[in-house]
């Protein structure tokens, strides 16, 4: 049974960093497409970032460019969000998606077929 667990939320100032962890179990991720969505309030839920497990090969909404980096541990079987230059529009619940056997990045929601239950990030101005 796949299971993805999200950590590393929390409460932090504008222009601060957090680093988001989503620890994958239950099945082989090495050739998987994960993905970190997020939902504001009274909002769509969007797309942060998304990596290909075994290329490595990323993708970035523009919203995050060049603040956020979205990485992998193959050892720990885990996907990392890094959070630079937090702005308080950053503030949402955020959540990791995976889709087994994928071999590129996917940045729909609907392609994705496991979620993890979601880690609030709140950022103050």
């Amino acid at each position: 049974q796949v299971q993805l667990v999200e950590s590393g939320g929390g409460l932090v100032q504008a222009g601060g960093s957090l680093r988001l962890s989503c620890a994958a179990s239950g099945r082989t991720f090495s050739s998987s497409a994960m993905g970190w969505f997020r939902r504001a309030p009274g909002k769509e839920r969007e797309i942060v970032a998304a990596i290909n497990w075994s290329s490595g090969n990323t993708y970035y909404a523009d919203s995050v460019k060049g603040r956020f980096t979205i990485s992998r541990d193959n050892a720990k079987n885990t996907v990392y969000l890094q959070m630079n230059s937090l702005k308080p529009e950053d503030t949402a619940v955020y959540y990791c998606s995976a889709r087994l056997f994928y071999s590129a990045y996917l940045r729909e929601s609907h392609n994705y077929d496991y979620w993890g239950q979601g880690t609030q990030v709140t950022v103050s101005s």
